[in-house]
């Protein structure tokens, strides 16, 4: 019987050493990097009128995109900036983009378009895309977005710009999703206000690991001194998170939290989109830093191992009063930290989304995970 106990006893110490590690990680990730994301004062950058405004090329890949070039472009070439142009790479559409092209380029002269046609015998990813726009770019500055982007303001690229100081050469910017009705649209912002705060966090912290492609900056020449996408050219993905953990430093890296430098993007309408574009963003993950996997991991990991060693503690009643004292002391933290990120990302209404997906993404992204590491896919453009 003393066995019994003592078997038992040892098991809550373990399972209570657990809880108090996980609880403490946890607490370091809402605390120390994603309260940067929240408080940073970096954003309170201004622009000034006598600050130098380097020019800057847009550049723009767009495969079938006629619709949104339509409604979202010319919010691009009117933007307020006195010197930049907008590179737009129309790759094998056979939508009527070209035409519409033509006309808004005889409107706009800011804006020139390559044009990629389509070769039966050989198929390629958007990486090429962006590379011929960024040749054909005519500045060193290139600010990148996608064809169902919209600045949240006419002063996106003067408020993305105003970090392009003479050591900067990567500047990260956030690109949410535009509001719409539904859970799956919650799902999807929350989603990415979370990855957000890992990897705007990180940076402020001077271990920078990716961006996004809707609203990421870098220079020209850094770009072709380290021969662009050749490491991995192969991928389906990777122009924004796996070249930014190339070429980024704690030195060369900006952070812009302020609205006029947002983007939101068109979000997919359908749960099974929605997943095809999670699982080749995904795709990438297993090719990044060790360093970066071991950060991108803990987060989750300490999670579901606080979840589960509280049940376990409380089942046995082990402190369960200073237990659920303590989750939800983590959980106040959590709460507040993301309202206030989401205050300065400009999101609304997904607070209560987050505690359901505190759950669901400890399914979701394993799931994605697995999906990547068995599954063969065809070589895709977005």
């Amino acid at each position: 019987m003393k066995e019994i106990l003592s078997s038992i006893e040892t098991y809550v110490l373990v399972v209570g050493i657990l809880f108090i590690a996980a609880l403490v990680v946890q607490l370091y990730y809402y605390l120390v990097v994603y309260a940067r994301v929240a408080c940073s004062k970096s954003y309170k950058r201004l622009l000034s009128p006598e600050a130098p405004k380097p020019p800057v090329s847009v550049v723009i890949c767009a495969r079938n995109e006629e619709e949104n070039l339509r409604h979202f472009l010319p919010r691009i070439l009117e933007q307020d900036y006195p010197e930049f142009e907008v590179v737009v790479v129309n790759d094998c559409s056979c939508d009527e983009s070209e035409v519409l092209l033509d006309r808004l380029s005889k409107e706009y002269p800011r804006l020139q378009v390559r044009t990629i046609k389509e070769d039966e015998k050989f198929s390629h990813s958007k990486k090429l895309a962006l590379t011929v726009g960024i040749k054909a770019a005519r500045y060193d500055w290139l600010l990148l977005t996608d064809a169902d982007c919209i600045p949240q303001s006419d002063k996106w690229i003067a408020t993305m710009a105003s970090n392009f100081d003479a050591n900067a050469g990567v500047v990260l910017g956030y690109g949410g999703y535009l509001h719409q009705k539904g859970w799956l649209n919650k799902f999807i912002r929350f989603d990415t206000l979370y990855i957000a705060m890992n990897y705007l966090g990180f940076a402020l912290m001077g271990k920078p690991y990716m961006g996004v492609g809707r609203n990421l900056a870098y220079r020209k020449d850094l770009f072709f001194n380290n021969k662009g996408f050749a490491s991995f050219v192969q991928l389906d993905s990777g122009d924004d998170d796996l070249f930014v953990s190339q070429v980024a430093t704690r030195q060369n890296t900006r952070v812009d939290f302020r609205k006029d430098a947002h983007t939101r993007s068109v979000p997919r309408s359908s749960h099974h989109l929605w997943l095809q574009q999670k699982i080749r963003h995904t795709s990438t993950s297993r090719y990044y830093k060790p360093g970066v996997k071991i950060r991108l991991t803990l987060e989750p990991l300490s999670r579901f191992l606080l979840l589960a060693s509280a049940i376990c503690l409380v089942a046995f009643r082990f402190f369960p009063y200073w237990i659920v004292a303590l989750v939800l002391f983590k959980l106040s933290v959590q709460l507040i930290i993301i309202k206030s990120v989401m205050v300065r990302l400009g999101e609304r209404k997904i607070l209560l989304v987050s505690l359901l997906w505190d759950i669901y993404s400890l399914y979701f992204y394993p799931k994605l995970l697995l999906i990547n590491r068995f599954t063969r896919r065809k070589t895709t453009w977005r």
